[in-house]
């Protein structure tokens, strides 16, 4: 634990310097495509000292100067599978963002949408050593969060303090310089597999690029797509991607449960390819032109030529019905919902004040697909697209973008995490996570 937490802190202190330089780029690795941003801080945001923590502002002075996409090769369910494809993949995809930007990038900030993210709900208690509530107090309450046995090969992505709570006064974002006795947080904490980190960081440094940042795909997409009022009372966030579809809960503008469902747009397209017997990239045409999830009595009229160039006179010739077409994607959609509403309902997305459900991702652009969605997960949906961003290029701008576009808020605005707190030496969670927990019950 003490090396991931130096981890984050270099890669912190690296974000800030490349903020500070003026220039940064964002990555969204996903499974169907590679999107590279670059961005420019003009009136250079509030960077936090070292020993200070930033406030969650509106957003930063950036605009995006660079922005380019390509195809992703080498990545499955959202995690690299190849990692040379991968590697020129993205080559390809930052050399194209740093030409149209006119200059080149040295940091990165990547987002990541499979590798298994697991939510813990922690709390720490402490008495206040003054009057009033210090930045030290603050860093001692995120100390004295009991550690869950995340199990091997886990590493923590994020550890965001949720709410604080200074003697019966709950509900506080920030409780410095407030005066009080107790002080108690409730933290969220994200873990994912670490090997997935790994390779990603490894597969970046192969580029010639420094890893500034990582967030996962599901917060960051839900930080773009959901709106203000949706992130305050309580609303779920469904990234649906290539390999993944990521699930997000958000209240009082904190993430409080991730998770993701290995399925995708292109389990619909390969469902397609299979059922038609055409090549994938067929498929993908059909999907996009005449996709949906609702068939209608004109369905069964309307004719697609299925086109292609085997040779063969009588197959190059076929056409399928639209009502057909959706009785092959239908399927797969509904069984890709299904699974979001056990993530849900794991979750207990029930008992939040309000249950706002907001699909974005790529793949949330089938026609009727928020009909469907409504259906199957009992509560209000509407289509999301992510936030407007300075410079971004119209392009850009569609419900496929939201995590690279959230990827740009995290840069600009970072969220206190567990990391940005000098947390003091003698109460570093110890190597050994029983052995942590031992020492937490003798001192608190």
């Amino acid at each position: 634990m003490i090396e991931l937490y130096e981890t984050q802190r270099a890669m912190r202190a690296m974000r800030q310097a490349a903020m500070q330089r003026g220039v940064i780029a964002i990555l969204d690795i996903g499974t169907s495509k590679i999107g590279c941003l670059v961005l420019r801080f003009d009136g250079v945001p509030e960077i936090p000292e070292a020993d200070g923590i930033g406030s969650l502002a509106g957003q930063a002075g950036f605009r995006v100067i660079g922005a380019a996409t390509t195809k992703s090769r080498g990545v499955r369910f959202g995690e690299i599978d190849a990692m040379q494809e991968t590697e020129r993949a993205i080559r390809t995809a930052v050399q194209a963002a740093q030409k149209m930007a006119g200059l080149r990038v040295d940091h990165v900030i990547a987002c990541l949408s499979g590798a298994e993210p697991r939510s813990y709900g922690l709390e720490g208690r402490v008495d206040v050593d003054g009057a009033q509530v210090s930045e030290q107090d603050v860093a001692r309450v995120l100390a004295a969060c009991d550690l869950p046995d995340i199990g091997p090969g886990r590493e923590v992505l994020h550890a965001q303090p949720i709410n604080f709570a200074l003697d019966h006064r709950s509900g506080l974002s920030d409780p410095r310089g407030q005066i009080g006795q107790t002080l108690a947080t409730d933290m969220h904490m994200l873990t994912v597999d670490g090997a997935a980190v790994q390779n990603l960081a490894y597969c970046i440094k192969r580029c010639d690029l420094e890893l500034a940042g990582i967030a996962s795909a599901a917060y960051v997409s839900g930080t773009s797509a959901l709106v203000e009022d949706e992130q305050e009372l309580g609303a779920a966030c469904i990234d649906l991607g290539g390999g993944t579809t990521g699930v997000s809960i958000f209240i009082k503008k904190h993430m409080i449960f991730a998770d993701t469902v290995r399925m995708g747009g292109d389990h619909v397209t390969s469902d397609i390819s299979m059922g038609l017997s055409v090549p994938n990239a067929t498929a993908e045409r059909i999907k996009t032109f005449y996709g949906g999830v609702v068939a209608t009595g004109m369905d069964d009229r309307e004719m697609i030529e299925i086109g292609g160039e085997t040779g063969d006179w009588e197959r190059d010739r076929r056409s399928v019905s639209r009502a057909e077409l959706i009785g092959i994607i239908r399927p797969r959609v509904e069984e890709i919902l299904e699974e979001v509403r056990v993530r849900l309902d794991a979750a207990g997305f029930d008992h939040l004040p309000s249950q706002q459900i907001v699909l974005t991702g790529g793949g949330s652009q089938l026609p009727g697909l928020d009909g469907l969605a409504s259906r199957i997960l009992g509560h209000q949906v509407r289509l999301g697209r992510p936030l407007r961003v300075h410079g971004l290029p119209q392009a850009a701008t569609g419900p496929g973008f939201a995590s690279a576009v959230g990827l740009c808020l995290f840069a600009a605005n970072p969220q206190d995490e567990w990391w940005d707190f000098e947390i003091p030496v003698e109460r570093y969670p110890a190597r050994s996570l029983k052995r942590a927990v031992k020492w937490f019950k003798e001192n608190w």
